[in-house]
């Protein structure tokens, strides 16, 4: 099981910005990666290659003021693959998300786990 602290995450709507027909990642989206690189560098967290995942989120917000929590989810997993701690985001298998108590400046903790279980529809019934 690997857990991180993260700082909070820009909302997709802050983390890929356009020019014409050019896509690129804003300078919020790109201090999030380097954030998430650094502290994967620091702590030195294990890498888990190709296996199936399940990741479990928890996005601390900055204040009680609702919003989306889903929509910190994409900047987080693309950081989290470029740091190199899984080899790419089609792996998660299975994806939890909750909202945490808001913090300070917000913040966002990751839970990743090797897949070892996967649950299928026929199991549900």
């Amino acid at each position: 099981m690997i857990l991180l602290k993260l700082p909070y995450p820009p909302s997709m709507n802050a983390y890929w910005l356009a020019s014409g027909h050019r896509r690129y990642i804003s300078k919020r989206g790109q201090l999030f990666k380097q954030a998430v690189a650094e502290f994967v560098i620091e702590w030195k967290t294990p890498k888990l290659g190709a296996v199936p995942l399940e990741i479990t989120v928890w996005i601390h917000p900055r204040s009680k003021k609702l919003m989306d929590i889903d929509n910190c989810l994409k900047p987080i997993l693309d950081a989290c693959q470029d740091a190199g701690i899984f080899d790419d985001d089609v792996q998660v298998e299975e994806l939890h998300v909750y909202r945490g108590k808001p913090i300070k400046g917000g913040g966002c903790t990751v839970m990743i786990e090797e897949l070892t279980r996967v649950a299928t529809e026929t199991q549900l019934g």
